[in-house]
Parts: C-alpha cells; sequence; structure tokens
C-alpha cells in the first residue's frame, strides 16, 4: 500500500513550458522528500537523497554525492508524526488512483533482470563488505547523544494556504537566531535572490564569516538554477564572501567511490547541510532558493552538535579548497575560478569545463524574472 503527495496549487503554471523550451526543468513544482521512513519508531535517516541509483553510487556516469544523518531516540518519534501527517493529508492519495497497475509478468521480468544484473550483484557485495554495515549490524556503531529538533513544512504549503509560522523557513530562524561568528552553506541548488542577498551582506558587513559551497555550471544537472545563482555571485564576493563550486574530472579519470559530500569524480552535488558558529547544524532536503522556501515541503533535522560541527569546518578547511573551484573577483571586478591540480594552483577566466553556448543561456536565463521558480 502507498500514497503519492499530489497537492494543486494555481501558483505556479500546470505546464511550464516557457521554461521547458531552453533548458529541462528536471526538478518537480513540488515534492515531499521522506529519505527513510521511520521503522517501528525506532530508527530515522534524515537528509536530502532521492530514491534513484544515481543517489547510492549504483549508476553510471553523473553520480549524486549526498549527506544523510541517523538519528534514534524522541526525535524519531517526531518524524513518524509528520509522516502520518502527510499520509493524511487532503493532498495525498492512494498510488492506485495516480498510477495505473503494474502487470505481475512485468514485475517479475523486472526482479528477475536485477537478480541476475551482474552490477546488481557487486553492489549487493559492496553493501555487504561496507564498514558501516558491519559496524551498524553489530551494534558497534558510534553515537552522540545530542539535542536535536525536526523542522518540517505544512501540508498545507503545497497548496499555498501555510502561514509563515507554519514553514520550515521560520522555524529555522525561531530556533537557530541570528549568527554571531560563522555560516558554513552546502547547497546543490544555491539561488539566494536578491532579498538573500541582502541578507548575507549585511552579515557579512557585521563580520560573520560566510562560506558557500554549491555546484558549478559543468556539474549541476539543472543548468536553468545556475542561472538564478551565477547573478549574484558578484556581490557576494565583494561582500568578502567566500564561494566554492564543485569540480569535475576529465571524464577519463577514475572514479573515486569515495563517500560524503565530495563524493567522486563524476559527482554533482546533492547534500543540504550548514552549520552556525562552530555549534549547531542542519541536515535535511532545504534547498536554499526559492523553490524550497515557497513551493517545495520540506523537512530536516537542526542539531546541537559542535563536534558535527567541527566535521563541516574541517571540510571547508581542507577538502572542498582542495578538491572545488574558488570563485574570486580580479581587480577590475571580473570572476575567476581556482583550481587545486596536483598542489599547483590554475586560473581559469570562463567558467571551468563549460563551452561558450552553455555560458550564453545561462547568461540569458538570469535576466528572466523566473527567480521564483527556481
Amino acid at each position: 500500500m502507498g500514497r503519492r503527495f499530489l497537492p494543486r496549487s494555481r501558483r505556479i503554471p500546470e505546464n511550464p513550458a516557457f521554461t521547458h523550451f531552453l533548458t529541462p526543468m528536471t526538478r518537480l513544482p513540488y515534492a515531499r522528500y521522506w529519505p527513510m521512513p521511520p521503522s517501528a519508531l525506532l530508527i530515522s535517516s534524515i537528509g536530502g537523497r532521492n530514491v534513484g541509483d544515481e543517489y547510492f553510487g549504483a549508476a553510471e556516469g553523473v553520480l549524486f554525492a549526498d549527506l544523510d544523518v541517523m538519528a534514534v531516540g524522541a526525535v524519531v518519534k517526531e518524524v513518524s508524526n509528520d509522516f502520518d501527517r502527510y499520509w493524511a493529508s487532503e493532498s495525498s492519495y492512494p498510488v492506485d488512483c495516480v498510477l495505473p497497475p503494474a502487470k505481475p509478468d512485468l514485475i517479475e521480468q523486472v526482479a528477475s533482470a536485477v537478480a541476475d544484473d551482474p552490477a546488481a550483484a557487486a553492489y549487493m557485495e559492496a553493501i555487504r563488505n561496507s564498514a558501516l554495515i558491519h559496524k551498524l549490524v553489530q551494534g558497534h556503531l558510534e553515537q552522540e547523544w545530542v539535542v536535536t529538533r525536526m523542522v518540517s513544512d505544512t501540508p498545507a504549503k503545497g497548496l499555498g494556504q501555510a502561514s509563515k509560522e507554519e514553514h520550515l523557513t521560520h522555524e529555522l530562524n525561531e530556533i537557530i537566531g541570528e549568527p554571531e561568528a560563522e555560516v558554513e552553506l552546502v547547497s546543490p541548488y544555491f539561488v539566494p535572490t536578491a532579498a538573500g542577498v541582502d541578507a548575507f551582506v549585511a552579515l557579512a558587513n557585521r563580520g560573520v564569516d560566510i562560506k558557500v559551497f554549491t555546484n558549478s555550471l559543468e556539474a549541476t544537472d539543472v543548468p536553468i538554477v545556475h542561472a538564478g545563482y551565477a547573478k549574484w555571485r558578484k556581490p557576494l564576493l565583494k561582500a568578502g564572501i567566500t564561494l566554492y563550486e564543485t569540480r569535475l574530472l576529465s571524464p577519463g579519470a577514475e572514479r573515486d567511490r569515495r563517500t560524503g559530500i565530495l563524493g567522486s569524480s563524476g559527482s554533482s552535488l546533492h547534500a543540504k547541510t550548514f552549520s552556525v558558529d562552530h555549534s549547531s547544524i542542519f541536515i535535511g532536503s532545504f534547498n536554499f532558493d526559492p523553490r524550497s522556501a515557497r513551493l517545495n515541503t520540506e523537512l530536516g533535522f537542526i542539531i546541537d552538535s559542535p563536534t558535527l560541527a567541527k566535521q563541516i569546518d574541517v571540510m571547508f578547511a581542507n577538502g572542498i579548497p582542495e578538491n572545488a573551484y574558488e570563485v574570486r573577483l580580479s581587480e577590475k571586478g571580473d570572476l575567476y575560478w581556482l583550481e587545486n591540480r596536483d598542489g599547483q594552483l590554475v586560473r581559469h577566466d570562463t567558467e571551468p569545463g563549460t563551452r561558450f553556448w552553455q555560458r550564453a543561456i545561462v547568461t540569458v536565463l538570469s535576466w528572466l524574472p523566473i527567480d521564483w521558480l527556481l
């Protein structure tokens, strides 16, 4: 038995063809992300990971580097209650009302194909040999007991009927408050908008150190979203905000099966997290873009953990600078990108790994008044 969350609203066009003619709109108008439903009220996994081969390192080509957190304790009940809230909402429909029934013989064919697939066998073998799985089964997985709060949008948001207080963004602000010293942000789809840029610049002017890690044009799976970010890079950099962008290695490079936010040589960033003042972090499905703030229904954990915040600090101090592009402004006010290649800094004066027509399309898209859709 299953249900599908399908809110209907007049806030966006039924057929966004006016953006499709320029670039594929691969991000759904509404979404409810449940990386792992609570199981018997004992354990829950929260993050921004979608259910698909490319999100679990099981596909060829570009993979998505993601981040999840596993939780036990009282917060699991909160996740379960939120799941029930969406399950029972007026926007949730039985699957058989919106999808045709699957043919039994087709199900058997798919199951048989998977059972005989060498790639599937190799993946299951990798899972069985995973150190994480071994520790989990043996009960030796390291845990940190900390205060954790779930934040979530109300189902009514999908219908445009949620009050400001029912938005996840309001809960985030109420719990975390104003940063005092540092913000380190990871968001694959980073569209700050004019209001967001003003807020970031105001924080930077107050002495808050801000670092952002997002997808580059060569790494993003949604170029139109990059257009909503690219036009704001200069004012952010002028305010002293540090910007990093995902770097892809050459197509012929051997794929590195590392896990974590940085992913592998063929990865597109998909993790959503940020830390504030070395003391608390957010992990969930929320992107820093208008779509997450106004359209999608999102959820996540706010975790009071200097230990986890320190891990993000270390990532921004070492891993990201070594494996990503740093975007900078020249004395003339032009953008350029620094790449750490074999210990040497390489400068790029145009967006690395892209062609003229890609940059031209992004420039044209950035002129359109569509930030609210991104």
